[in-house]
């Protein structure tokens, strides 16, 4: 019998414009947090599959930096996003021209367990409305889940390599 496959816990927000998951990982919070800070690896453990590459940015983010990413949903493209988050090693969050945020919020359980809750904010979006038209909530939660499973597997393997 095959190991089962982690996953990831649909977070209630009680809020119409936001949607959320968790997963605990087991890897020290600094490893974490050191993923989510690399625009490069957000392709890694992008669950909605739009993310491509980074195409423009630093190699690690801080509060005001801005990171182009090359996109795809049905068609490519670019966007911009700024940092509007940084605490290292417990939150990070950015927004795009859209104005909506993802944020991910870091817990350390012990030295080398760490409790994983992102977040989709479609509130401080310029008219979160027109975000449920395209069916940004649901796809978004969808999406929360598959990342956290994907960011679980890349910082598990990266703890076990040290």
């Amino acid at each position: 019998m095959s190991p089962e496959k982690p996953r990831a816990e649909v977070v209630a927000t009680n809020h119409e414009w936001t949607r959320a998951g968790r997963i605990e990982v087991n890897a020290p919070i600094a490893v974490v947090f050191d993923l989510i800070a690399d625009p490069r690896m957000h392709a890694e453990f992008d669950g909605s599959g739009t993310v491509q590459r980074q195409v423009k940015g630093p190699q690690r983010l801080a509060k005001g930096a801005t990171f182009g990413m090359a996109m795809r949903v049905k068609l490519p493209y670019t966007i911009t996003n700024t940092v509007e988050e940084f605490e290292e090693p417990t939150r990070i969050a950015w927004r795009h021209l859209g104005r909506h945020r993802w944020r991910y919020e870091l817990e350390a359980r012990d030295e080398s367990t760490t409790v994983v809750t992102e977040t989709f904010d479609g509130s401080m979006a310029m008219f979160p409305p027109a975000l449920k038209i395209i069916n940004a909530y649901e796809n978004n939660q969808k999406a929360i889940l598959k990342s956290l499973v994907q960011l679980k597997i890349l910082a598990e393997e990266k703890a076990c390599a040290h």
